[in-house]
């Protein structure tokens, strides 16, 4: 190929895909950039306005994308991605997660190009497997507050794997497990931005429930060298992408509270509805298929991500 290869990343000013415009830079390619700021962010990416290789598009991909020239690789990452954001657009998250699916992957049909889809843990609800593999189909509740989400990534896999028996279209599916690092957004209501924003301030750390409940939470570095190689590999079908070392909440707010040298109390709330109890991932498929597994400790990317915090809440030098 005689030129560079060509990526569009919608949702390309989100946390996550920001990380991948950055590391799709760094391999080389031209990268286009598709967000709405519905949730992401123009902080994420003016680091990269001006990179001869990166281009911006805002755009709604709920209505039909227009790439002018060739297009290799179509990654659709734009989706509202935390209870905060999916309970406040309930009804944008669903368009999303069906009519920005169908629109993406209509553009790389139309392209010829590789089609990613970023999935989530979430399409196994509150799961009665544990810890998680592939082949589980998950308990979801479908009409409870958080079925907007876990259905329009569902729906979204249902699609995918449609156009690629339908219509041959070379697709990728990634089941993305609890994530941090830098450029969450500090009010995004997951765990790790309020606990951390919570020590910082000096204020108590909300805990729902007993805090019993387990998440696995793996750097964005991790997660990106995952994505990048489940892209570039000849798997089709859906891949756990996730850090398999599990926590409870309750646990897990102590870590930050030790991290932060805080000295905020924990005070404890009701649990939310349908808040999946356990979250765990099995990476055997990772492992075998892309040999990949997470490499940083939580420890690390834990510090790493609580310079990024201080700095956004202005208490660097502190």
């Amino acid at each position: 190929m005689s030129r560079p290869p060509r990526t569009l990343i919608t949702g390309g000013a989100g946390f996550i895909g920001s990380h991948l415009c950055e590391r799709f830079l760094a391999e080389g390619h031209e990268v286009i950039c598709m967000d709405n700021f519905i949730t992401g962010s123009p902080d994420n990416i003016a680091h990269l306005i001006g990179h001869e290789r990166f281009h911006f598009i805002h755009h709604d991909v709920t209505n039909f994308i227009y790439v002018e020239g060739p297009l290799d690789y179509v990654l659709h990452f734009a989706s509202p991605a935390s209870p905060v954001d999916y309970l406040k657009y309930p009804i944008q998250t669903l368009k999303v997660g069906a009519l920005g699916t169908h629109k993406a992957l209509g553009l790389a049909k139309a392209k010829g190009a590789r089609f990613l889809l970023a999935s989530t843990s979430e399409v196994y609800g509150d799961p009665l497997v544990h810890p998680q593999p592939e082949d589980y189909w998950g308990n979801v509740n479908p009409v409870g507050l958080r079925g907007v989400y876990d259905e329009a990534k569902r729906f979204a896999e249902a699609m995918t794997m449609a156009y690629h028996r339908y219509h041959g279209v070379d697709v990728r599916i990634v089941r993305i497990f609890n994530s941090y690092g830098p450029r969450m957004r500090l009010d995004d209501g997951r765990a790790l931005p309020t606990f951390m924003t919570q020590a910082l301030k000096g204020e108590p750390i909300t805990v729902y429930g007993d805090g019993s409940q387990t998440r696995s939470f793996q750097y964005i570095d991790d997660l990106v060298e995952g994505i990048y190689r489940l892209l570039m590999s000849d798997y089709v079908g859906p891949v756990n992408i996730g850090n398999p070392e599990e926590i409870s909440i309750l646990e897990f707010a102590k870590e930050i509270i030790e991290l932060t040298g805080s000295k905020s109390e924990i005070v404890f709330k009701p649990l939310p509805a349908d808040d999946p109890k356990v979250r765990q991932p099995d990476i055997s498929l990772a492992r075998r298929v892309l040999g990949w597994e997470p490499k940083v400790s939580r420890r690390e990317g834990l510090r790493r991500t609580l310079e990024y915090f201080k700095q956004r809440l202005g208490l660097t030098g502190s």
